[in-house]
């Protein structure tokens, strides 16, 4: 993000990617296709003053992806199950706890992204 001051509440997903810089609406809009190709049901809720993903309609917002802009990367958020289960092919990326950092200069891994969002819902709704 890269501005000071405390971060804006956001009505709309659209209104904190309209707040992005250039490249980061780029990675945001793409990563925001990806999330509701692989869960078409999924509701679009700003949550922690974020884009986030309740995958599951009607459920409580500890059930959600969710996605946030950087200076330099976009921070998605899938959970850690997730981030486990998928490391091998995410070696070639920066993670956090619960989070894979998608910098500006690398495309995105497309299918992966799907295939983790696809695997956070199948592990919702199987508790």
């Amino acid at each position: 993000m890269g501005k000071r001051g405390s971060m804006p509440n956001f009505k709309t997903v659209d209104d904190y990617i309209d707040s992005q810089s250039n490249e980061a609406q780029l990675i945001l809009q793409e990563l925001r296709s990806l999330i509701k190709e692989a869960a078409p049901e999924a509701v679009e809720i700003p949550n922690y003053k974020i884009p986030a993903f309740t995958l599951i309609p009607r459920t409580k917002p500890e059930k959600q992806i969710m996605m946030v802009a950087y200076a330099k990367y976009v921070s998605f958020y899938p959970y850690q199950d997730a981030i486990n289960h998928f490391s091998e092919e995410l070696k070639s990326f920066e993670l956090g706890k619960g989070t894979v950092k998608f910098p500006f200069n690398k495309p995105l891994p497309k299918e992966l992204i799907k295939r983790m969002v696809i695997f956070r819902k199948e592990e919702l709704l199987s508790k």
